[in-house]
């Protein structure tokens, strides 16, 4: 029969109770190395996103970002004068030496809607009253019973345009972006007196008129709104004069195209 030495018995359940505690207490070096690496590589991603939030310097630009569409108001002052062109019978009269267009200011107010096509495209209408002022000028021809002195025929309209643009936007800096704008535009002079009594003794311009547009501009972002300069110059397509047979101002004029320079300021948001 084998002896049992209680010595044995004790010295292996220390040895037991030891190895149990070595191996409990690698495991939970293993996890504070796990969780420890996970905080850090969180932290490590959280400080890299405000860092590149910092460097673009884009908190406005995101608010805005997230709206698909936003409307605003927009102000601006412009200079309109008219392209003319001189028909063939000009130069065999001697009637009018010269006939040319002087330009006048004006100004705009108008709304702006935005919609989003996109993350670089906008389409925008802008409906605009304008009031703008020009002048067609005529020299009389070497005849001694008129004096040389320039018939004027004075233009002051107040038009209501329906623009329609598709605008391209940069990719955004520090809160600012450039853009690029075209469109069309449909106006109508509500002040027009091509058909007054008194307008049958002078130059007829039509009251309605086509133009095609192409500006640049810059946004920059704020908190609770986009402010936006804007030079944009707009080209008449179709010939606005009415043609009177009975005038020989009008007769020396084969076509007359509108043409504006507008800086405008946008207010968005």
């Amino acid at each position: 029969m084998q002896k049992i030495k209680f010595r044995d018995l004790f010295h292996l359940y220390r040895f037991q109770v030891g190895s149990g505690l070595r191996v409990a207490s690698s495991g939970l070096r293993v996890a504070s190395c796990k969780t420890l690496l996970l905080a850090f590589f969180f932290c490590f991603t959280q400080t890299g996103d405000l860092a590149a939030q910092n460097a673009r310097g884009n908190y406005n630009f995101l608010d805005f970002q997230q709206k698909p569409y936003y409307f605003g108001i927009t102000l601006g002052f412009n200079r309109a004068n008219y392209r003319v062109f001189h028909s063939k019978t000009f130069i065999q009269n001697d009637e009018v030496k010269r006939a040319e267009s002087v330009s006048g200011p004006g100004f705009n107010l108008g709304i702006v809607t935005n919609l989003k096509i996109g993350q670089y495209f906008d389409f925008r209408f802008l409906p605009t009253l304008s009031f703008a002022e020009r002048r067609l000028e005529f020299t009389p021809g070497n005849n001694p019973a008129r004096p040389d002195v320039p018939l004027r025929r004075n233009i002051e309209s107040v038009l209501v345009e329906m623009p329609f643009h598709i605008r391209y936007k940069s990719a955004p800096y520090k809160d600012m972006r450039l853009f690029v704008i075209a469109g069309v535009k449909y106006g109508f002079d509500v002040a027009s007196d091509s058909k007054a009594r008194q307008a049958d003794t002078q130059v007829k311009i039509a009251p309605t008129d086509f133009a095609g547009e192409i500006g640049v501009g810059i946004q920059f972002f704020f908190p609770y709104f986009i402010f936006s300069p804007e030079l944009k110059m707009s080209q008449g397509l179709g010939n606005t004069l009415i043609f009177d047979e009975a005038l020989p101002q009008s007769t020396v004029i084969e076509k007359v195209l509108s043409r504006t320079f507008t800086l405008s300021l946008h207010f968005e948001g």
